[in-house]
């Protein structure tokens, strides 16, 4: 690989954690805002859980729209256009007042983020095959640093009273230009190659769905905990605990920067444990994490029983990707591929869960579900250990044609 590429790769991958970063604020300042969007639009509590339920269906139609798109395109045409674009409808769901103008910012949320988590993860991929080795968590952790930001920056807007229109409105003034910028140097051809078609057509290939099932139901579990902390977890101290709105937002910033922390030595402590321990424990300390909130007297203890949640779950995610890839190692993106359908089917299940038990009950009650749905991983961990590898249809095929 000659000089030139080389920097065309580099500037490539900054420029990708560049779009992760400018994701993760995007999506926290509106998680985090979802009492002030609430009570802005007059959302009922028993309308809330429908509204949140259709974004990750939308992501799900704008996921599968987009690889379409991309045959059509390319990876980094898509991404150019959709990320200012969501960026826009944070803009515009503040700036509304009918519950038509948030169903249709709401709306276009979701269609264009499953675009954006699509292209993004694309392009990870891509360049990933031309690095030869996993840099992949480094764009996810891009994506924790930029929603602890957006977390805080919420929390600001709250204290000094900004108003939905002043905060997304000035933050997507910030991240519009940011990422038309960053947009001018991600990956195309000349610096992937094939490497996205490569991994398109590694994903597509046929691996049977059996073996992968506990690791599915990991995934989903952990995505149905994750979405009851990001859409719930800063209503619930401000209705359940009466705690002010910026101190809630805090709920939000302690679970991020738990899940940081955490990932940051979570391979150190795979590697010198094992997965099943790491996952099993981390599991476990989540469950305890969900207790805390659900039991807390106040506000800062619901914030420590959500920053305990975020250090539990912080690892259970990449460890499903990699046991997926190690019982999988020559189809390892079709195994990838389809355990990250359960990343939405986890967010489709968590909001509207949490959401129909607290408008029943209460959010005390509510957190019990995702807490019991997280302990099921305990005895799924098992299946994270090192296993004999199995081979996908298309290698079964040729090994019974070689007589093998």
């Amino acid at each position: 690989m000659d000089a030139g590429i080389t920097g065309r790769l580099r500037h490539a991958r900054a420029a990708l954690v560049v779009s992760f970063l400018l994701q993760g604020a995007t999506f926290a300042l509106l998680v985090t805002c979802i009492p002030e969007i609430q009570h802005r639009y007059g959302l009922s509590d028993a309308l809330l859980p429908i509204f949140l339920a259709a974004v990750p269906i939308l992501a799900g139609v704008g996921s599968i729209s987009s690889e379409w798109v991309v045959r059509r395109t390319t990876a980094r045409g898509v991404l150019r256009v959709v990320q200012p674009a969501v960026c826009l409808t944070l803009a515009l769901a503040g700036l509304g007042d009918r519950l038509w103008e948030l169903a249709l910012a709401l709306g276009l949320f979701g269609l264009l983020v499953g675009a954006l988590d699509a292209s993004m993860n694309m392009l990870g991929v891509g360049l990933q095959h031309r690095y030869g080795r996993s840099i992949m968590l480094g764009f996810h952790a891009a994506f924790s640093l930029g929603a602890i930001a957006g977390a805080a920056l919420a929390g600001l807007g709250a204290h000094y009273h900004l108003g939905l229109p002043a905060l997304f409105g000035g933050a997507a003034a910030v991240l519009i230009p940011a990422a038309l910028v960053a947009g001018r140097w991600f990956a195309g051809r000349a610096e992937l190659g094939d490497a996205v078609r490569e991994a398109a057509e590694a994903a597509a290939r046929s691996i049977p769905w059996r073996p992968l099932l506990p690791l599915c139901a990991a995934m989903a579990f952990a995505y149905i905990a994750d979405a009851s902390v990001s859409n719930y977890s800063v209503k619930y101290l401000t209705d359940g605990l009466g705690s002010r709105e910026d101190l809630a937002k805090l709920s939000y910033l302690g679970y991020m920067v738990a899940m940081l922390l955490g990932r940051a030595v979570g391979d150190r402590a795979v590697q010198r444990l094992g997965a099943v321990p790491v996952v099993r424990g981390g599991a476990a300390l989540a469950a305890a994490g969900f207790a805390v909130a659900a039991a807390a007297p106040g506000a800062w203890a619901g914030i420590l029983g959500f920053t305990l949640l975020g250090l539990g779950i912080c690892a259970i995610i990449p460890q499903v990707f990699a046991a997926g890839g190690r019982l999988f190692p020559a189809d390892s993106d079709a195994a990838v591929a389809r355990l990250n359908l359960f990343n939405y089917a986890g967010f489709l299940i968590g909001s509207p869960l949490v959401g129909a038990i607290a408008d029943a009950s209460s959010y005390r009650w509510a957190l019990l579900a995702p807490m019991l749905m997280i302990l099921a991983i305990v005895p799924l961990g098992a299946h994270f250990g090192r296993r004999e590898p199995l081979k996908g249809r298309g290698e079964l095929r040729a090994a019974e044609g070689a007589g093998l």
